[in-house]
């Protein structure tokens, strides 16, 4: 098969986001943000030979694997309308997301999330968002629309035509020092987990909290 036919590209996405989402452990609803430089899949500087054909592809990859996993996936637009994201309104209200008020085109928001934003059931442009994870082809830089904190992720696919694939999910932050515990014990009672990390309490007890 051409590895620059539309099938590919469609074909390359899927397998990056198979990877992706056990990895990140992206449970369905989870937002996953798109960066895409249609013109870089075609060995084009970004921004200068945008393609539908190219979009089409990415979009039905994208498709066929939030079928099966649940994921809402976000389009990130270009940095003429300020790298806004195209997304479904319902998702937008119910996260709270702040609407702007443009509509994406080729010439400004990019192809990618002008052609996904005619494919939605009800779109709206947001200002930002903080996803669980993102797909970054082409390197349009999506690092300011995931939450932190960010685990790059190397997908077996690095390259959907001659662009280049870099990947992330997120994680929640490991908070408290030294003697946080990030884990549930799964043995022994609340008294003797106690005693065996320093006593149940009182003065006597080296590094208790309270």
């Amino acid at each position: 098969m051409d590895a620059s036919s539309p099938e590919v590209w469609a074909w390359q996405i899927e397998s990056v986001l198979d990877e992706l989402v056990p990895a990140g452990n992206l449970r369905p609803g989870r937002l996953i943000v798109f960066g895409v430089s249609t013109s870089e899949v075609l060995g084009k500087h970004i921004g200068t030979a945008g393609a539908e054909e190219v979009a089409a592809a990415i979009h039905e990859g994208v498709e066929r694997a939030r079928q099966r996993y649940g994921f809402v996936p976000v389009w990130q637009c270009c940095e003429h309308l300020n790298r806004a994201l195209a997304v479904e309104r319902e998702t937008a209200e119910a996260l709270g997301l702040t609407e702007v008020s443009a509509v994406p085109v080729p010439k400004a928001g990019g192809s990618m999330a002008a052609y996904a934003y005619r494919r939605m059931r009800e779109p709206c442009l947001v200002e930002a968002v903080q996803a669980h994870a993102g797909v970054d082809i082409g390197e349009t830089l999506i690092g300011m629309h995931l939450r932190p904190v960010v685990v790059p992720f190397r997908p077996t696919v690095r390259w959907i035509g001659a662009a280049r694939v870099n990947a992330a999910y997120t994680r929640p932050k490991l908070i408290g020092g030294a003697r946080a515990v990030y884990t549930m014990e799964k043995t022994g009672s609340p008294k003797e987990r106690a005693e065996s990390s320093g006593g149940p309490g009182g003065a006597s007890a080296p590094g208790t909290c309270d």
